[in-house]
Parts: C-alpha cells; sequence; structure tokens
C-alpha cells in the first residue's frame, strides 16, 4: 500500500493532507524517516510514526476505554465534554465509534471502535451479551430487593417485566447487577423499581472481558485477539 493511502486509512486527514506530512519529513516506518508518499508497505503489523507519536497498522480499531464521569457518549455534546475529546484526533477522525452508551454520570468500561458489524453485535438485544455494573445505592439492599431484580421489575413503557441476569451482594449498599439488554436508564430504573435509588454506576464488564484495575479513568487501551475472545463470551 502506497503510504499515504496507507496514513489516510488510519485517520491522519486527506491524501493532500498524508502527503505534505510525508514530505516534511513527519514520517518514520520502522525507525527510518521516509518522504516518499508513493513508497510501498506492507500493511499488516507495520509500526511507524507520526510527528514523534509511535503507531501501528490497524485496519480496525477495537479500544476499551475507562469512561470518567461527567463525559458525554457524543459528538455533539450538550452540557459536558465528548468522551472522544478523550482519544488521538487520528481516531476519532477515521470514525471511531462508541459501542452504546453509558450515562453522563455513569464510569466504566466503554468499548470503542470504527467496525460497523462489531459495533452491531454488542449493541443488538438479540445477541444476549452480558453486561455487569457495579451499583452503590442510596438505602441498604435486603434480600427481597436482590429477589425481585431476579424475578423481574414491571419499567414504564415496558411490555413486561425485565429481570437482572445475576445480583450479587458486594456490601451493605453495594451490588453487582448483570443485565443483557441497553435500553434507557435501564440499571437506574430497575434499582428504582425495587425501592431503592443509584447513587453511583460504573459499568466493569461485558460479556468475559474485565475492565483492566490498571486503567485509570479517562485511559484507554488497544483491544487485541485474546480481549476480543473474551468479549464474545457469555455468562
Amino acid at each position: 500500500m502506497q503510504l499515504e493511502r496507507l496514513l489516510r486509512s488510519q485517520g491522519f486527514g486527506s491524501r493532500p493532507d498524508c502527503r505534505a506530512l510525508i514530505r516534511s519529513g513527519k514520517v518514520a516506518i520502522e525507525g527510518s524517516t521516509c518522504d516518499d508518499p508513493f513508497a510501498e508497505f506492507e500493511p499488516e503489523g507495520l509500526c511507524f510514526t507520526v510527528d514523534g507519536c509511535d503507531w501501528v497498522y490497524r485496519k480496525s480499531v477495537y479500544i476499551a476505554l475507562n469512561k470518567p464521569s461527567n463525559f458525554e457518549c457524543s459528538h455533539r455534546p450538550i452540557h459536558y465534554p465528548s468522551v472522544y475529546t478523550l482519544l488521538p484526533k487520528a481516531l476519532v477522525a477515521r470514525g471511531v465509534q462508541a459501542v452504546g452508551r453509558l450515562d453522563v454520570d455513569t464510569t466504566g468500561l466503554l468499548l470503542l471502535s470504527d467496525d460497523g458489524q462489531f459495533i452491531h453485535t454488542f449493541t443488538s438485544p438479540k445477541k444476549n451479551i452480558a453486561k455487569v455494573y457495579e451499583v452503590t445505592t442510596r438505602h441498604p439492599v435486603d434480600q427481597s430487593q436482590l429477589q425481585v431484580l431476579l424475578s423481574g421489575v414491571q419499567l414504564n413503557d415496558e411490555p413486561a417485566p425485565i429481570s437482572a441476569r445475576a445480583c450479587e451482594l458486594v456490601s451493605e449498599r453495594c451490588l453487582l447487577l448483570t443485565v443483557t439488554e441497553g435500553k434507557y436508564h435501564l440499571v437506574k430504573r430497575m434499582i428504582a423499581a425495587a425501592g431503592n435509588r443509584v447513587e453511583q454506576l460504573k459499568r466493569i464488564s461485558i460479556g468475559g472481558f474485565e475492565l483492566p484495575r490498571h486503567l485509570a479513568l479517562g485511559e484507554w487501551i488497544w483491544l487485541d485477539s485474546s480481549d476480543l475472545n473474551q468479549l464474545a463470551v457469555k455468562v
């Protein structure tokens, strides 16, 4: 693949933009500066730098972000900054999208990708992908509330009760709630229907992939094939 086309595929601008970057000596391939926009390279696994930043060619982007509170999962935020401001501009430029959304005040695991099929898989209710949330409640949680969540709660505008896949009490005011649907404010509404209220909400896993403990709020990581395999696991 020609170098200018390669850079464009990775989000570094139009072909003229990429050509200018290359000719200005800002692009290096495997540690050596290349100023020829038409130089041919095998893209798979290619390591390169742009303006001193290291990159590896990726046909598709798969990212896990530890979303902080007070960020909107939108390219056009209204009241708070966008989660996309936490990513390099090149990733945003190549069309990376949030895989589903987390509320402004919800933290934790957020997937992002530019792979349409991947996004569809993890947002489609038919795929039955489990998502686990760490829920901090206003009032102590008792066994009757856990049972209600497991048996099913009736929410406004829903034709049938919705039940948690799993529900585990961690402490007096903290539980792990597993759901397989992605409805608006689902966890908050379920907890309210069970007679309590959510004070803090954090998504800690999707499928079989858990939010890495070392990943600080606002930080992101590339997902490798092992991570993607874990995501496909259902509980």
